[in-house]
């Protein structure tokens, strides 16, 4: 479910662990599976690096590397998929990253923006790179677009490449068939789905069965789907502050979804809703650690009834 490959120096610099004692993990207890480049250096992936973090944090409240070796790498990792709390430290922008990057659009060197975005986004786990780099980046290319600081041309230009980032990973991971069932998608009249589709690699990688519908989509359309796969949730992505009667009658077809599925909204469009939504019984997912939660519980919610 990862994607990026690093070599042990870099992992010991993201674990905190020596290269010594990977390598001992690595022979003795099988917790970490490297493959080979072509120059036979070790190359360590994502889950790799995410396994080790969570074996030294399991370590640091007391347990052993051999009991934790013994429970196995598949039971360890779905442990971890649970537990792992979602630290906001850790997952703050990359400010002086970011400011990089505008300077190189605003020079139009587009060779130096990507050189420099893809070496960014290569050296840490990806979920880490779309949370600390290219969901701020978006963010921060949407408020000089609107400030009429940067041209709708460059907007494009990286919305697209970041979305490019975005499908290429998720079209690599494994097709999960057996996790909750989770239905992504931006109402009609939302065209901006990079959010949504961050989403949807988050739940993916959480084990959930993702049904990404993309934007704009009609909400009897999405009704007329969940009736086919009845979701175990429904999020969707609302970034259009709209005005009075839309929002109203939008909020009126959240709540008619809401009597039959469990439903939840993010984006500044759903932040202006305010206690509307708890009225309607809609939950509002307004930042990560929240989706992370949520997520947490659907999944946890699954394996006390299976």
């Amino acid at each position: 479910m990862f994607m990026n490959k690093h070599r042990i120096h870099r992992v010991a610099k993201l674990t905190g662990l020596s290269k010594d004692v990977i390598r001992v993990w690595e022979r003795r207890y099988g917790l970490v599976t490297p493959s080979r480049s072509s120059n036979r250096y070790r190359e360590y992936s994502d889950e790799d690096v995410a396994l080790l973090r969570f074996v030294k944090a399991q370590m640091e409240q007391g347990e052993t590397i051999g009991g934790l070796a013994t429970e196995g790498r598949d039971s360890l990792i779905a442990r971890m998929r649970l537990a792992t709390p979602f630290i906001a430290e850790q997952q703050k922008p990359h400010e002086h990253l970011l400011d990089e990057l505008i300077g190189l659009l605003a020079l139009i060197d587009k060779a130096g923006f990507e050189r420099k975005l893809n070496g960014a986004v290569a050296v840490i786990p990806f979920e880490e790179a779309v949370q600390r780099i290219l969901l701020p980046l978006q963010r921060r290319i949407g408020e000089l677009w609107h400030e009429g600081r940067l041209g709708t041309a460059i907007e494009h230009y990286v919305t697209k490449l970041i979305q490019q980032k975005l499908f290429s990973v998720m079209n690599q991971l494994p097709v999960n068939e057996f996790g909750p069932r989770v239905l992504i998608a931006c109402p009609d009249g939302e065209t901006h789905e990079i959010g949504a589709q961050a989403v949807a690699y988050v739940a993916a990688t959480r084990g959930c069965q993702v049904y990404y519908l993309g934007p704009n989509l009609p909400m009897s359309d999405l009704m007329a789907f969940c009736e086919k796969i009845r979701p175990d949730l429904v999020l969707l992505s609302l970034t259009e502050v709209k005005s009075g009667d839309a929002m109203l009658q939008q909020l009126k077809e959240l709540e008619q979804l809401a009597t039959r599925w469990p439903v939840a909204v993010g984006g500044q469009g759903a932040q202006v809703f305010g206690d509307l939504l708890r009225e309607a019984k809609i939950e509002l997912l307004d930042d990560l650690p929240a989706l992370h939660s949520r997520l947490m519980m659907l999944s946890m919610r699954q394996r006390v009834y299976q």
